[in-house]
């Protein structure tokens, strides 16, 4: 009789003793958590706002470092376009003090509720205009970091290598303290949308893909249509106003989780269950997105206001190469479709893809090699959900997609080697120098970075 095969969804389960959580308000107290010589319980892990998919800021034993308590925007230059802040700042503020000095991040940033250390040592992304916006992480200038031997270090441009390796570091060289980042005037942009079928986006998709605009997309491959989000910069794109993007972001991010949870537990019968969900799906973004925002810019377009996250949110991110993705796009749609037919299984929200551009500044950049589309899968459908996400991440080994650790369910630990390659070994000869003893690495990280 053959062995049962159980599936690995990239969760660790461990009886061990109580985790303890450390929530330092300054610099002292982040130090001496940090001290060896105050023996915290190890691995110590670092969490920001606690948005990552995956087990990598948890720990089933050992230490958490809450660093929300660091919140204070330190200082906003707007003349040099440049800002200083504390780690734990959560990325909704920040935009916000920014905006009041007339300035906005380069870039456009998905989840306002991350914290700023978190979207710089792990990949924060958006419809970002311009390759130079690849990243939040992009725009640091200088760190302020607390090593795993509880020491202050400062890390800046002059040392180009070092803060390469900091930048997307996922927490396992230091706490990132203090951070220095470019910030700029805002500036305006034109957004047009458009509702196109799978095979019309994917003629298209390798083209935009190579032009210099933002680019998100929604996708419902069960109803074949595709919600595009086009953004340019323009000599006169126009006034932007605040409040259709905060009825977008309210009917995208916090109406349609929170109706179709509900759903879920009232409506039986998937065939009608489904059919309900994509109508209203496909009218909110029919409404929003074509009638009520024409123009933007980042702090309009980011959702910055204070909501209420809906709560068991189900995520998983893979990125695919841009010059590929017109094939891919197809291959998803066939998989979801598939996928429904044999395990009665399927996403009841639309997966939201954003393009990537060409990143360097970072060692474990995602798209360090060349340009990729994320494609981010969500449902609030927890039945099942499990066994679909170890099935998308052989469909995303199978199409050549690259994992974020914090945000790619189901890694397999020898593909997330393989797809990082000699960068992976020289990050990891870094970590033997600043974390000797490995008091930074808990189980989940340690399968890549050991």
């Amino acid at each position: 009789m053959a062995s049962p095969r159980f599936r690995d969804t990239g969760r660790f389960v461990v009886r061990a003793a109580p985790t303890k959580t450390f929530k330092p308000s300054n610099l002292r107290d982040l130090m001496r958590c940090l001290d060896p010589a105050s023996k915290v319980p190890t691995p110590i892990r670092i969490r920001g706002a606690g948005t990552a998919s995956t087990d990598c800021n948890a720990n089933s034993s050992g230490t958490i470092v809450d660093t929300t308590g660091l919140d204070r925007i330190i200082n906003i230059d707007a003349y040099n376009h440049t800002v200083k802040v504390e780690a734990g700042v959560r990325l909704g503020a920040l935009v916000n003090a920014l905006a009041e000095q007339g300035l906005e991040l380069v870039g456009n940033h998905d989840q306002m509720e991350r914290t700023v250390g978190g979207a710089i040592a792990s990949p924060c992304i958006g419809a970002c205009i311009g390759e130079q916006a690849a990243y939040l992480s992009t725009q640091v200038i200088s760190l302020k970091v607390v090593t795993a031997a509880g020491q202050l270090m400062t890390v800046s441009e002059k040392q180009k290598h070092l803060l390469n390796a900091f930048r997307l570091s996922y927490g396992l060289l230091g706490v990132i303290y203090e951070i220095s980042l470019r910030v700029r005037p805002i500036a305006t942009f034109s957004a047009s949308h458009r509702s196109l079928s799978v095979d019309t986006f994917a003629d298209v998709a390798s083209r935009l893909a190579r032009r210099d605009v933002g680019l998100k997309f929604y996708v419902m491959p069960h109803i074949d249509r595709v919600y595009l989000d086009l953004r340019r910069y323009e000599s006169a794109p126009g006034t932007s106003y605040g409040a259709g993007w905060k009825i977008k972001d309210w009917g995208e991010s916090t109406v349609l989780p929170h109706v179709f949870k509900s759903l879920n537990r009232v409506l039986p019968i998937p065939s009608v269950k489904y059919r309900l969900m994509d109508s209203l799906t496909a009218a909110t973004h029919g409404l929003v997105n074509t009638r009520l925002v024409r123009n933007g810019n980042n702090v309009t377009a980011t959702g910055a206001r204070k909501r209420r996250k809906p709560r068991n949110l189900l995520k998983s991110t893979w990125c695919f190469p841009a010059s590929d993705f017109s094939v891919v796009i197809k291959a998803y749609r066939e998989f979801c479709t598939d996928t429904l037919e044999q395990s009665g299984y399927r996403t009841d929200l639309p997966a939201v893809g954003y393009r990537i551009g060409q990143d360097v500044s970072s060692i474990l950049s995602p798209s360090f090699d060349e340009p990729l589309i994320a494609l981010q899968t969500t449902s609030t459908q927890e039945k099942g959900w499990e066994d679909f996400i170890i099935d998308l991440a052989q469909f995303a080994e199978n199409w050549g997609g690259t994992p974020i650790f914090s945000e790619s369910r189901a890694i397999r630990a020898e593909y997330g080697k393989q797809m990082y390659t000699s960068r992976l070994d020289f990050f990891r000869k870094m970590r033997r120098q600043l974390d000797p003893h490995g008091r930074l690495l808990n189980p989940f990280m340690a399968q890549y970075f050991h």
